[in-house]
């Protein structure tokens, strides 16, 4: 079943119109909604899932190095930017239902571990779209990515920020209905 984007219909606006509305989809990183609306947004594009395909497929094919700084852009899971409130919005709500936020200290410390072997193999933040996981399934993820090599990596978080965009889309044309 489509999710229409009632409230602000991705077709039907202007430039800054679109980027007021959709250029926080992807965390710090507008230029990928700006350049999707730059490729000419039709009344398809009002469906949550096919304005997401756009915008995913202008970051799949944007250069190594903007696909790096759009995962880059990416806070740390269960990090020190969450615990000083740093996050953007999306990224508290998304942290917190997974709860991220209720994280014992010892579970606090194995994420930082993760955090940090994450980055020292990959130079950037270890990214998963975390609606419907729980901390446990996250840090087994974790673990997981950890294996493979940076090529691997780097598609598996553009995916997972794609898969990230899709959800917050999801949530906002829920919202407007």
């Amino acid at each position: 079943m489509p999710r229409i984007l009632n409230s602000a219909r991705p077709s039907s606006l202007d430039l800054e119109a679109f980027l007021t509305h959709y250029g926080d989809i992807f965390e710090h990183s507008p230029w990928v909604a700006e350049t999707a609306w730059e490729q000419g947004l039709t009344t398809q594009h009002d469906d949550a899932d096919v304005l997401a395909d756009s915008m995913g497929a202008v970051l799949q094919s944007a250069d190594i190095n903007q696909q790096i700084a759009v995962i880059r852009a990416h806070p740390d899971l269960a990090g020190k930017a969450a615990l000083a409130g740093e996050l953007t919005q999306d990224s508290t709500r998304e942290q917190a239902g997974a709860g991220l936020d209720q994280c014992s200290a010892a579970e606090f410390e194995r994420f930082q571990r993760m955090n940090q072997a994450y980055q020292d193999k990959f130079g950037f933040p270890f990214v998963i779209a975390v609606k419907g996981l729980d901390r446990h399934a996250i840090l087994e993820a974790f673990e997981k990515r950890l294996e493979n090599d940076a090529a691997t990596e780097r598609q598996t978080a553009i995916q997972q920020i794609i898969q990230i965009a899709r959800f917050r889309l999801h949530m906002r044309a829920e919202a407007a209905e």
